[in-house]
């Protein structure tokens, strides 16, 4: 999705010729805890899809936190920006303005994501801080207290694994009727890990482990950290402002280090506002598959074959050509994005022409217009050029590099 969003801009760039234009701009008062702060609402947005962001932009109060817990790049951008795409359905985008989290600072969520200490290591906590009224012990990880001379340690971390791998808080405003900008919807997304990796001392061998944690666990152990969450949001005397704001809170799992493709969300829940109840939980059907892969010749067979005949009728003309390679995003069973591409080598800029013609009028005649489809051309020397089709569109947005 964040690929998608930097290539429209560069055909919009492109297109025109020069920088967006921003056809009227729309001040407003964005209200906060402690004054007003003005703020400008942009009123070109680039797609539907997308939220306009408040200018000036505001980051996270937890700014970092996502890209130092998630294990690879891939889920750091779904987990982003597929947490915008759950947030639609409540907090449509041509009501609501996207704001980096302004609540949960970083060093609250990184307390969280700690493991809980038992009571005898809280204790050494505490003195080694010197504290003389006690210190929170807010970790919603399991507690790990073994000592690496206990023969049972190995078997003892594979049984408690860190669950919780990272937290992320939006902010939606919407305009009230003074015409201001308030917060009318929060979203929280907890990343959970599916794999739980670990050393064990020398003595014991030292080289890491992997140990994959079963999907029910995962959600048994998302629910709990989730309700944990909103019951200190809805409670601590730091939240009071939002207390009347309602909350989505989403699951998501993120994928094996080495993953080609990344994690996804798989469930969902709604917090009314004034209440710390989190209402039913609501299955996301989501998914990421790589083309091409056992897993999507299982799954999608038809699909499957629809990205190697591409491939195969590429390679029918083009000596050079190797191999097609692709993400697909699925929802609800169906395939909704197709993500390409292909790895040439070529010796001229008509080549590179010709290549992208022949491509462009392949892709009209495998993949049906439902699907949303992107397709990168490359060589050692970068990038060649790009296809884009958006879903309904019946002709292609085609660019090729100087």
């Amino acid at each position: 999705m964040r690929n998608l969003y930097i290539l429209g801009l560069a055909v919009l760039l492109l297109l025109s010729g020069c920088a967006p234009k921003f056809e009227q701009e729309t001040e407003v008062v964005q209200d906060s805890d402690k004054k007003a702060e003005k703020a400008i609402i942009p009123r070109y947005n680039i797609s539907d899809s997308y939220y306009k962001a408040v200018i000036p932009y505001k980051t996270g109060k937890a700014r970092g936190i996502v890209s130092a817990y998630i294990n690879n790049r891939l889920d750091i951008d779904e987990f982003e920006t597929g947490l915008m795409r759950i947030a639609q359905d409540e907090f449509p985008s041509d009501k609501y303005f996207f704001q980096e989290g302004q609540y949960l600072e970083k060093d609250t969520i990184q307390d969280w994501l700690k493991r809980k200490r038992s009571p005898a290591q809280q204790q050494a906590y505490e003195k080694a801080k010197k504290a003389k009224n006690g210190l929170p012990n807010e970790g919603l990880n399991p507690v790990f207290d073994t000592s690496e001379e206990d023969p049972g340690y190995e078997a003892a971390m594979k049984k408690s694994p860190i669950y919780v791998a990272a937290i992320t808080e939006q902010n939606y405003l919407i305009k009230n009727n003074e015409d201001k900008l308030e917060v009318g919807g929060i979203v929280i997304g907890i990343g959970m890990n599916s794999h739980h990796y670990y050393n064990l001392p020398a003595k014991m061998g030292g080289y890491p482990r992997d140990v994959e944690i079963p999907n029910a666990e995962i959600e048994s152990e998302g629910k709990k950290a989730a309700e944990e969450i909103i019951n200190r949001i809805r409670t601590d005397k730091e939240y009071e402002s939002i207390r009347d704001v309602p909350i989505i809170v989403a699951l998501f799992r993120q994928e094996a280090v080495s993953s080609v493709a990344p994690g996804n969300f798989f469930t969902k829940a709604k917090v009314d506002a004034n209440s710390s109840k989190i209402g039913k939980w609501e299955t996301i059907k989501e998914k990421y598959y790589f083309f091409p892969s056992n897993e999507a010749k299982s799954d999608y067979r038809e699909d499957s074959l629809m990205v190697q005949n591409f491939s195969d009728a590429i390679a029918d003309f083009f000596p050079n050509f190797t191999a097609v390679v692709g993400k697909g995003f699925y929802k609800n069973d169906e395939l909704q994005e197709l993500t390409l591409t292909i790895p040439m080598q070529f010796y001229g800029k008509a080549e590179v022409i010709g290549f992208t013609q022949y491509v462009t009028g392949l892709i009209m005649e495998h993949f049906d217009n439902y699907i949303s489809l992107q397709v990168y051309i490359e060589s050692q020397s970068g990038a060649e050029s790009v296809i884009v089709r958006d879903a309904g569109k019946t002709e292609p947005i085609v660019h090729v590099y100087n």
